[in-house]
């Protein structure tokens, strides 16, 4: 890498590193806009207790899926395991009233411990939410309206891999895109939202499960792209419209690893994770092929990278939250170390930043807060109570925190 070519990274970086995440934004995916995990609210309190809660509600079942919101309707997964029953709910946002649920039957099947049901976090729009389940038998993708009426459904086939399937959608103008990795029929598939038609499916070579969702790269001076990340094959770029792919740079190797974590933008890097629970783990930042150069390779941390939990930037550090509670904080534009902390828990979750503050849940049940600056500072340790192997959604000014089978709101927007 070139000194004039650093230096150009580190000026659209800066630029780039923050995108528009206002508290009144919708939650529309997993980690919200883009999965950058970031948003601008200052109404959500660093320390709570139980009595703090605006709400506390039971879910029909349990699982690992996240919430999403539109507007005053949030929107979340759970399954009964002995009943064979899937739930897509909608609560309102304001009292967690429920609104409507609907039921989805299927068999019960192999999967990791620390896997669920109910993992696949939908993604919403003005018009439609859409939910992805995953089985042997069959793994729907199906759209519904916001009164819980079914539009249509693309059939993924049978999810084959042992651990089950994970995976969360995206919406990108127009198409609903998921990366669909497991045992066999792997592909990268966009299908178009109002219709369920397949616009474009990548077939996969590999024939390991992996969980990570797609974000968008999409900054001046180059066409947008979606970004995928797998363990086999690196990070990848894909032409949104034709499903061509533009770019892919293996950085990953084959070594046991499993992509979990999912890629996320930092001015024109795109930065994406790959690792084994016992094994070799990479965090990786790449500079994206142009017309003129080939994809590289810019910075790995290998040391303190997760293995479950995504990595997140805000105000151009990198913030990498490890799965038994290490977290580190780096240089987002080089990689260097700035510090490295711990934290008691173990944790499945990814974290999210709000107002300078990072919150992520432990397994246990505890929303752990940290200052998202060049220090390491424990600010709080807030009770839920677990398990939580979610992440948390932040909109109009509240967060949405969902345990296996409960669902929470904190934070008082017009205060």
């Amino acid at each position: 890498m070139t000194f004039s070519r650093t230096l150009a990274w580190l000026g659209l970086a800066t630029v780039f590193a923050v995108p528009v995440a206002a508290s009144a934004q919708e939650w529309t995916r997993f980690r919200g806009p883009n999965g950058s995990g970031l948003s601008d609210a200052t109404t959500i309190p660093v320390q709570w207790t139980l009595d703090d809660y605006n709400w506390i509600v039971d879910l029909p079942g349990a699982g690992n899926s996240s919430p999403v919101i539109w507007g005053e309707h949030l929107f979340v997964t759970s399954s009964n395991e002995q009943q064979q029953i899937r739930y897509l709910s909608c609560f309102d946002t304001k009292d967690g009233s429920l609104q409507w649920e609907r039921q989805f039957s299927y068999r019960t099947h192999k999967r990791h411990k620390n896997n669920s049901s109910a993992s696949s976090t939908p993604t919403v729009d003005a018009d439609a939410v859409y939910v992805l389940w995953h089985s042997r038998e069959s793994s729907p993708l199906v759209a519904l309206d916001h009164n819980g009426r079914e539009l249509w459904r693309y059939e993924l086939g049978p999810y084959l891999h042992g651990q089950g399937g994970a995976t969360s959608p995206i919406l990108y103008e127009g198409l609903v895109v998921v990366a669909n990795d497991h045992r066999a029929g792997s592909a990268l598939v966009a299908v178009d939202r109002e219709t369920g038609r397949e616009v474009w499916k990548i077939p996969r070579a590999g024939k390991r499960a992996c969980y990570s969702t797609p974000c968008v790269l999409d900054v001046a001076g180059r066409a947008p792209e979606l970004i995928f990340t797998h363990c086999y094959e690196g990070i990848i770029g894909v032409e949104p419209r034709s499903g061509r792919q533009t770019w892919m740079l293996d950085v990953f190797g084959r070594h046991s690893q499993r992509a979990v974590g999912s890629p996320i933008v930092y001015g024109q890097l795109v930065l994406g994770s790959s690792g084994a629970g016992g094994g070799e783990r990479n965090v990786v930042a790449v500079h994206p092929a142009t017309d003129s150069e080939a994809a590289a390779e810019v910075y790995r941390v290998q040391r303190a990278a997760p293995h479950v939990p995504t990595p997140l930037v805000y105000r151009d550090r990198l913030f990498l939250w490890g799965d038994a509670g290490i977290v580190a904080c780096l240089d987002a534009a080089t990689g260097k170390s700035i510090w490295t902390g711990r934290v008691r828990g173990n944790f499945f979750g990814s974290p999210v930043c709000v107002d300078g503050k990072l919150y992520c849940a432990d397994v246990d049940g505890e929303i752990v807060v940290l200052e998202a600056g060049d220090a390491f500072r424990q600010l709080a340790r807030n009770p839920l109570g677990g398990p939580i192997r979610s992440t948390p959604a932040v909109s109009n000014g509240t967060m949405f925190l969902r345990a296996a089978s409960r669902l929470a709101a904190i934070g008082h927007p017009g205060r």
